[in-house]
């Protein structure tokens, strides 16, 4: 049986790959998630527009988790002095490599660099988890609830604010989610969930369903 590819570079509007096709960059990314997470072509990208506030030569092109915090620091800085504003949020999602974060980003720096609006950009804020993914997974297939809190809370996150307090609540809201997502998808398909659990878990005296932290036995 085959299952659908994770995206590891999700698609750009053919406006935005023109126009960085046109900026003539050091090297074309690829691999969107993986290309922007450094932040050194975001950097190259607004040289071409305030080449004294962005010196290509200031930032590195590594790709550890210090070498990204420098390169992003330098280039909030930089953003500062021109009054512009890239929304944290979306900025920590490319550092972190998080699904459909570097898109979002690029799209926000296109509009600012060229006022040209691109949808998306302003409409409902990604969660940034692989949770649409998921959905095109076969159910048996799909992350337990340990698996989707390894695969959303990336080991640089932790790295970069390695209190434990603050990633515990992170692995929260992600297991809240995960368990209200799987939930809802036992609410809509019963009878599908029922007869899963009579062909892979034959011994049970009934059918376990998951609501959000508790779980219910219906004989």
């Amino acid at each position: 049986m085959s299952y659908a590819q994770c995206p590891k570079k999700a698609g750009l509007p053919r406006e935005i790959v023109k126009w960085l096709q046109s900026l003539e960059l050091s090297f074309y990314p690829k691999n969107v998630r993986r290309d922007f997470s450094s932040g050194y072509l975001v950097a190259e990208i607004f040289s071409r527009y305030y080449p004294q506030d962005f010196p290509e030569h200031s930032y590195d092109k590594g790709t550890s988790l210090s070498a990204k915090q420098r390169n992003w620091s330098q280039i909030e800085r930089s953003l500062q002095k021109q009054n512009l504003h890239l929304r944290k949020e979306v900025v920590d999602g490319t550092i972190h490599c998080k699904p459909g974060a570097a898109e979002l980003l690029v799209k926000e720096v296109y509009t600012i660099l060229t006022n040209r609006s691109i949808w998306g950009v302003e409409g409902p804020e990604s969660d940034f988890t692989d949770q649409e993914y998921q959905k095109l997974l076969p159910t048996l297939a799909r992350s337990t609830a340990s698996k989707a809190i390894k695969n959303n809370l990336r080991i640089t996150e932790i790295m970069a604010k390695p209190d434990i307090s603050t990633n515990q609540r992170k692995a929260e809201v992600i297991l809240h989610r995960h368990l209200e997502h799987r939930a809802a998808e036992r609410a809509l398909n019963p009878v599908k969930w029922a007869n899963l659990h009579k062909q892979h878990w034959p011994g049970l005296q009934g059918d376990v369903y998951i609501y959000s932290t508790s779980t219910h036995i219906h004989y």
